[in-house]
């Protein structure tokens, strides 16, 4: 099983009526299966601001979040994924760690 199928089981937990995620990896040199972008449409966070989204899907992910470099969440309730749909585009790694 890869951490791309890892992290869409953990955040089942979270119980998303939409869920994508997606390995970004190729956007970085740290390497394989470092860097994610999920996008979690989830009743669970209606009347959260997004630290508390967060922290939510940290806690879902669990010790996994220790696999991984950088996990970029997008979170929505329902409503908010039905008027928008949409999320931006990841940024361009700089390579900072060079």
């Amino acid at each position: 099983m890869t951490k791309l199928d890892l992290i869409q089981n953990a955040l089942q937990a979270l119980q998303p009526g939409h869920l994508e995620v997606f390995d970004e990896s190729h956007m970085h040199s740290r390497g394989q299966e470092t860097h994610y972008k999920a996008v979690i449409v989830s009743a669970q966070f209606e009347g959260l601001n997004s630290v508390k989204r967060h922290q939510k899907a940290y806690a879902a992910m669990g010790e996994l979040m220790r696999q991984i470099h950088a996990l970029a969440l997008h979170t929505f309730t329902p409503e908010e994924w039905a008027q928008q749909r949409a999320v931006p585009a990841s940024p361009v790694c700089a390579g900072g760690h060079k």
